[in-house]
């Protein structure tokens, strides 16, 4: 059983609600940072049990902020944990926190879980993640719940809209720059991990992608005889079309 996972059974603490499968995510993605001088954000303080679990696995020289709508959480602060109030989906309330916490290197979405929310915190939050950070948005089944404005490849969704920076993270290849093109986001994530309810962006800075092929060919390669083989049908057409054009201004 791994170290979050003991501790989240063994607490007696503050209440902690997780789902199980996401402690294996979590250790994945944040052991690295473990007894770091590491700044957590948690969106989402509830009764604060999560702050205090944070705290206990990355250390003393760990800083966790949590921030939720509720002013009673401001009781929940303490030595390492500090909160801030305020609604994630009002864009100048998260504007004002990028003055107030100086270095963000795990950022945790577990607030209100509507679709604004989670987009707008993205929207705002994600370039303030350290060069080398994890950005993690969690419970994405409410993207499928009309409740919280969710529904099966509905417009809006932050699934849909997570969607879309899969192509943000592969222009470096694109063959349509009026399309799409490369953009910050593409120059500063190495890895997107989706699972159940949870997307994981790694960041990590990042130049256009390049391959090389090294050794001796031992067998021949048989794309080759396919693509001169394309070559010359189109080449073929080609010379067709041109006669049909010349003929047609001789008459």
């Amino acid at each position: 059983m791994s170290d979050l996972k003991t501790y989240f059974t063994q607490n007696t603490g503050r209440l902690i609600d997780k789902w199980d499968h996401y402690f294996e995510i979590y250790e994945r993605h944040f052991a690295r940072f473990r007894g770091t001088a590491v700044h957590v954000v948690e969106f989402g303080v509830s009764q604060g049990g999560s702050l205090q679990m944070w705290k206990h696995y990355f250390g003393p020289q760990a800083k966790i902020y949590g921030v939720d709508i509720n002013p009673h959480c401001l009781s929940l602060a303490e030595d390492q944990i500090e909160i801030f109030i305020g609604d994630q989906e009002d864009r100048s309330f998260l504007r004002s926190l990028h003055a107030k916490i100086p270095r963000i290197d795990i950022l945790i979405d577990d607030g209100g879980h509507y679709m604004r929310q989670q987009i707008n915190t993205f929207r705002e939050m994600f370039p303030r993640v350290d060069e080398r950070g994890v950005y993690l948005c969690e419970d994405l089944h409410t993207s499928y719940w009309p409740e919280f404005g969710g529904g099966y490849r509905r417009r809006g969704t932050y699934i849909e809209f997570s969607k879309r920076l899969i192509d943000g993270l592969n222009a470096w290849h694109t063959l349509q720059p009026r399309r799409f093109n490369v953009t910050d986001f593409t120059r500063s994530v190495h890895s997107m991990h989706y699972y159940d309810s949870v997307l994981v962006i790694e960041k990590r800075p990042l130049e256009k992608p390049f391959h090389t092929r090294i050794g001796t060919p031992s067998i021949p390669d048989y794309r080759l005889p396919k693509l001169v083989q394309r070559l010359k049908n189109q080449l073929t057409c080609r010379l067709h079309n041109l006669r049909i054009r010349l003929a047609d201004r001789a008459r």
